[in-house]
């Protein structure tokens, strides 16, 4: 399992580093042919996470509800992040991997509600979760790496 949080971690530190090189108006700009933007894709990854782990054990989430209804599956930018929402999930993105890996650990992962993805896998447990987790972060890593061209 420790795999799993590495590579999780790799591509946090990556989404990190990308936030760290654009301006709030670069990271908040939709090119043309896009649907969302760079900061949307980073608010989509650390939510994603925390639902198929946190929440799918019926376990509390670290991010606000609010968070979870701005950037969930099918949602787009509907507003323009400001510094501190952006510093927000700069701090997210490590602390909430880390938290997690702390709660596997612990065995805190005990119950969890089956989710068939929309790429038709059906994810059974928090470890299967985590699995899908990284393949989902690395999809939308390579869409930052697309809309960073047109910024």
């Amino acid at each position: 399992m420790s795999s799993t949080f590495d590579i999780t971690r790799t591509s946090r530190k990556i989404a990190s580093q990308i936030l760290q090189s654009y301006t709030l108006n670069q990271l908040n700009k939709i090119p043309e042919g896009f649907n969302n933007n760079i900061i949307w894709n980073i608010g989509h990854i650390i939510v994603v996470q925390q639902m198929l782990t946190y929440n799918l054990s019926g376990l509390p989430m670290m991010i606000s509800n609010e968070m979870v209804e701005k950037y969930k599956k099918g949602t787009k930018p509907e507003h323009i992040v400001q510094q501190d929402e952006l510093d927000d999930m700069q701090r997210l993105l490590l602390e909430t991997i880390d938290k997690t890996q702390t709660d596997f650990i612990a065995e805190t992962f005990k119950d969890f509600h089956d989710y068939p993805t929309s790429t038709g896998f059906i994810i059974k447990s928090a470890n299967e979760a985590m699995a899908f987790n990284y393949f989902h972060e690395g999809l939308h890593i390579g869409i930052m790496m697309s809309i960073r061209k047109f910024i």
